[in-house]
């Protein structure tokens, strides 16, 4: 990094690992090329050199005298999804932020810098959107304001949509969307085509229930989403915030009736979100579901941004536009996790983000872990956890933090 070999680098012969310091300063690339497609067929004597230690691969063109950088990549790990012939990376932009937290050129900068670093899987939902979360602060806290960058409803997709138009780039990019309850078959015919509207395509590569419902009998739900996947509206289906006895349950119904099944979970899992560890993901491990893990940060609460003091919520935060989520992570256990991670941050030289997403994204039962951004180097920092990793011995004294 900066210009210095920081591991070794594989190559044909060992003169052109010397190209990671000729290119210069590392820079984080593409599955894809970032630049322009080179003439390939004017260009000779080509050489691959991978880093792995950095996940960094150079293409190069040498000659007698020197060698010339054509193009760099960043070669992001893919995991097969569930059962599926489909693949994703194991890094996933969470798209919670766009219109909420974010405006449409700052949604537009994360969603280039994710392709450019080999983040492909795009997250949304109908119910992700600054006018959606005003709604649900109306709603249920009976406040009216405006702590969101736009008002717009499902600004989340809509804005996935117009980036997908003005880069028309749709082949490159695995789009995961989520339905609100009820999960009734009339709701569901109602949310593809509502989201398939939004954003502008002809199919969903995964299509989730964001929540569990109670009243809605899973048989009828799974005929329902059988019906979308044959229809070649959604690609394959899955669940989101499910425990394990509803995803046995949906499985075995599945399997009994032919019905499509659940190849992903989408459930939160972080340093102060354990639960997972013990209910669900053991059942995705043994019936070869994909978990996909969200929230790695827990919504900043990791990064130490947060006081016990719910009246000093910094502005325009996540816990700030849905101040529900202080319930889930404001306990006293929670915040003496958060401290262990400062001391441990202090310690070791590592940012507390940077500790929380390795901790995250190491748990070889997770297949894709989601990163919502705000600015790029929160995605940076996702990339880097994902490739440096972390020391096992360390991450289980962290799991151990009480």
């Amino acid at each position: 990094v900066d210009g210095r070999l920081c591991g070794p680098c594989y190559t044909g012969e060992n003169d052109f690992a010397t190209v990671v310091t000729v290119a210069g300063t590392y820079v984080p690339a593409s599955a894809t090329r970032i630049a322009k497609k080179p003439r390939w067929r004017y260009l000779y004597n080509l050489c691959l050199v991978a880093c792995p230690p950095t996940g960094v691969a150079c293409v190069v063109e040498y000659g007698h005298k020197n060698l010339q950088l054509v193009g760099r990549y960043l070669m992001m790990q893919t995991r097969k999804l569930g059962r599926t012939n489909l693949s994703i990376p194991a890094l996933g932009l969470g798209c919670v932020t766009f219109g909420r937290e974010i405006d449409k050129a700052s949604s537009f900068a994360v969603m280039d810098h994710a392709m450019a670093l080999g983040v492909t899987l795009f997250d949304s939902a109908e119910g992700y959107g600054g006018g959606n979360a005003r709604q649900y602060r109306r709603k249920n806290l009976n406040v009216d304001d405006e702590r969101e960058v736009t008002g717009e409803m499902h600004s989340s997709e809509l804005i996935v949509d117009r980036w997908l138009r003005e880069r028309k780039c749709r082949g490159r990019v695995f789009l995961c969307t989520k339905m609100l309850s009820p999960n009734q078959p009339d709701n569901i015919e109602r949310a593809v085509g509502a989201s398939l509207e939004r954003l502008g395509i002809d199919c969903i590569d995964l299509f989730m229930l964001h929540t569990w419902d109670d009243d809605a009998p899973i048989g009828e739900t799974l005929d329902a989403l059988t019906q979308q996947v044959r229809n070649g509206r959604v690609r394959c289906v899955g669940a989101s915030n499910i425990t394990a006895e509803q995803l046995t349950e949906s499985l075995a119904c599945s399997e009994a009736h032919g019905y499509a099944r659940f190849d992903a979970v989408e459930n939160n899992y972080n340093l102060s979100c354990r639960e997972p560890e013990q209910d669900v993901l053991p059942v995705c491990g043994l019936k070869n579901v994909s978990f996909i893990a969200y929230s790695p940060l827990g919504g900043g609460f990791l990064t130490g941004k947060y006081t016990p003091d719910r009246g000093a919520l910094p502005a325009g935060t996540r816990f700030d536009v849905l101040p529900g989520h202080c319930d889930a992570y404001f306990s006293d256990r929670n915040f003496r996790v958060v401290q262990r991670l400062r001391k441990l941050s202090e310690s070791i030289g590592q940012s507390m983000a940077h500790l929380a997403a390795a901790w995250a994204v190491t748990n070889d039962l997770v297949a894709c872990t989601l990163f919502g951004a705000r600015k790029l180097e929160h995605l940076d920092n996702a990339v880097a956890a994902l490739n440096t990793g972390l020391d096992p011995a360390l991450r289980t004294e962290m799991a151990e933090w009480e």
